[in-house]
């Protein structure tokens, strides 16, 4: 049976609140754009540790920038609880080797099951680290994410390392909306593609076949306008 994990996020809040209690989170973020949303929606029920390890992005300096956009966010977005800030490592290459074999795949596969598993795995060691209540990731609110691959590797996580997972679909309710407004309203930068190389290759060409698609849509509009001008 699918798992409303909205309604999940609502009950684990509603007992907070019930028992007068502001839970600290560790929310891993894969930018600044996707954790709008979710610091504006959970900083008025947990105090908040942005947790920013993304391994995967490329290149390098496309994660410095990220990195950066994501601190400037956090300075400048008011919380009604405090949000506080911690960088892991750019381990680049232990991001290959944990999509190794499957680098041709595309976005939405066992790749990205990788990825997620990797940074997942870190923030639940991080928030066992800090001593959090609950761990989570803001890669739920993008629509090209599966929520239910998100909160089954939590979960997993979560049994592992005895910290709970706080389950959640950011998407809903407008979630990926509000980040989009969010973004303009701070000046953000907004990446065209998910992080790593492969996505990357995967986005310019389908950037590059719709531009090739839609010049030859004109080009054949043109020729037939200048035949009809010749009758």
């Amino acid at each position: 049976m699918k798992q409303n994990y909205q309604k999940l996020l609502d009950e684990t809040i509603m007992r907070a609140e019930k028992n007068h209690e502001v839970p600290t989170l560790l929310l891993h973020s894969c930018c600044a754009p996707c954790s709008s949303y979710c610091l504006e929606y959970l900083s008025d029920y947990f105090r908040i540790t942005v947790f920013y390890y993304n391994p995967n992005i490329y290149p390098e300096e496309e994660y410095r920038m990220r990195a950066e956009e994501q601190r400037r966010l956090i300075a400048q977005l008011p919380a009604k609880h405090p949000i506080s800030f911690v960088e892991g490592r750019y381990e680049k290459e232990r991001f290959y080797e944990t999509v190794r074999g499957f680098e041709e795949e595309k976005e939405g596969g066992e790749r990205c099951f990788r990825c997620y598993e990797l940074r997942l795995r870190e923030a639940a060691e991080q928030a066992l680290l800090m001593g959090a209540d609950y761990f989570t990731t803001t890669l739920s609110i993008s629509p090209l994410k599966n929520a239910g691959k998100l909160n089954e590797i939590g979960d997993g996580l979560a049994a592992e390392y005895g910290i709970s997972y706080l389950n959640s679909d950011f998407k809903k309710r407008n979630g990926y909306k509000r980040s989009v407004e969010l973004s303009e309203q701070y000046g953000m930068y907004r990446q065209y593609y998910c992080g790593c190389v492969f996505s990357k290759r995967q986005r310019d060409a389908e950037i590059a076949a719709r531009t090739a698609a839609e010049s030859a849509a004109a080009g054949a509009a043109g020729k037939e306008s200048l035949q009809e001008k010749r009758k």
